[in-house]
This record gives C-alpha cells, structure tokens and sequence, in this order.
C-alpha cells in the first residue's frame, strides 16, 4: 500500500500538528516494512487538550481510525485507556467493536494489532493491519515496538522544543514592551506622588479590568502623557 498519507479528518491544519504528523507518517512506513503480512498501518498521538495528528499509509484505513474515535469504541480507545497492546487474531469471529469490525472486514483486513506508547502525560498509538488472520501475534514483540517507543520519545523532545521557542517568543515581547512600561511608571508615580510598585500596581489593574495587553495600557499613558487620567488613575492606587 502506498504510504505517507495524513489523516485530516479529525486534525486541524496547523504548524502544531504538522511536525508531529511528519514524524507519525515515517512511523508507520517503516513499520509496515519491517513486519510480515502487513497491508497498513495508523497512528495517532494522544494528549489532554491538543490536536490529535495522525497518519496512515493508505486513505482506507482513515475510515477504520475515524470510526472508533467517533464511538468511542476499538482497539486503539482500549489501548488508550488501558496503555497496553489491544489485538484481534481474527476479526471474522471477534465479537468486540461491531462498527470497527464492520469497516475493516468491508475493507479486507482480518487481524490488526494497536500497540501504545506513553510518554510524559503523552501516547503514541501504532496499529497494523493484516488480510491475514493470526499474522500479528508476534508484532509486540518485535522491531515495530522499538519504532513506537522511539518515535515517542522524538514526539516528546519536539514538544519540549517548541515549547521553549515559545517562551523565547515571549520572552522576546516582553523586553521590547519594557521601556514603554518603565515610562508609563514614570508617568503614573508623577500623577499620583507613588512609588514605582505602586505605578506598576495601577498599569496592571487597568490591564486586566480593560482584557487589554500591558504594553498596550502604558503605551496609552505615555501617549498622554498622564494627562486627563489622574482621577483615573488615582481611583486605581489602593
């Protein structure tokens, strides 16, 4: 089966989701070419409150992911839940996961197996599909689990990444918007005879009564020069 396929019906096109998505892609062509019998291959990374990127190596197997992430119901929510390898020897004669069994013997595949792979409050699911009945049973086992768990541990260090470039990002606006704090400061400590936390005090009650940006509420003050907002601001110091 062809290979590098995105799923997008559940992920939105974003720069988060498109890293991830590159690395599930690699994951599942390698894993299809390392293990026997295989005719696919899904994943799909899972955590609290994110996209959930995925891939497969063929557009059918979209349909037989979607459908368990819609009900609720298959092998990868059990392997979810569970954090251990969920498989079906032969789905012909498995009685678990009616829709899930329905697609996928439409489309041909007796077995699959769907191994997870937790990582820092993060889980990557791999599944494998076979036309084959019993041609999974040895998979856990095999090269693909040493796939997963290293695709993981790539998937957790690119989040920590980009979560340091985002703080970097507003570490950065933070010190370009600090002259036009400290003069705003100025201006309020003058208006109002305060120190200086006092100032700071005053900008940042303003900032949040007004769901406007810090930078944004001095820049204003400094424009003004503090003129016409001493009852204002006065209101504001205790």
């Amino acid at each position: 089966m062809p290979a590098h396929h995105p799923v997008g019906h559940w992920v939105h096109e974003s720069a988060e989701a498109a890293l991830p998505a590159r690395r599930l892609s690699e994951l599942v062509e390698q894993a299809v070419r390392c293990t026997t019998d295989c005719c696919g291959a899904s994943s799909m990374v899972a955590e609290p409150g994110a996209e959930r990127p995925a891939a497969v190596t063929h557009p059918d197997l979209t349909g037989l992911v979607a459908v368990q992430l819609r009900c609720g119901d298959g092998p990868i929510p059990a392997a979810l839940e569970r954090g251990e390898p969920v498989d079906s020897a032969d789905l012909l004669h498995d009685e678990r996961w009616p829709q899930y069994r329905a697609m996928a013997l439409d489309s041909g595949v007796r077995s699959s197996v769907t191994l997870p792979f937790r990582r820092s409050g993060l889980t990557v699911t791999l599944s494998l599909y076979s036309f084959r009945p019993g041609a999974l049973e040895d998979v856990a086992h095999g090269p693909v689990h040493a796939l997963g768990d290293f695709a993981a541990g790539c998937l957790v260090r690119d989040r920590s990444y980009r979560a340091a470039l985002t703080e970097l990002d507003h570490l950065g606006t933070a010190l370009r918007s600090r002259p036009v704090v400290d003069q705003a400061c100025g201006i309020v400590m003058h208006v109002l005879g305060c120190d200086a936390d006092a100032a700071f005090g005053v900008l940042r009650r303003i900032s949040q009564g007004t769901n406007r940006k810090l930078s944004d509420v001095a820049a204003g003050v400094v424009n003004r020069r503090g003129r016409g907002l001493e009852r204002d601001l006065a209101a504001l110091l205790n």
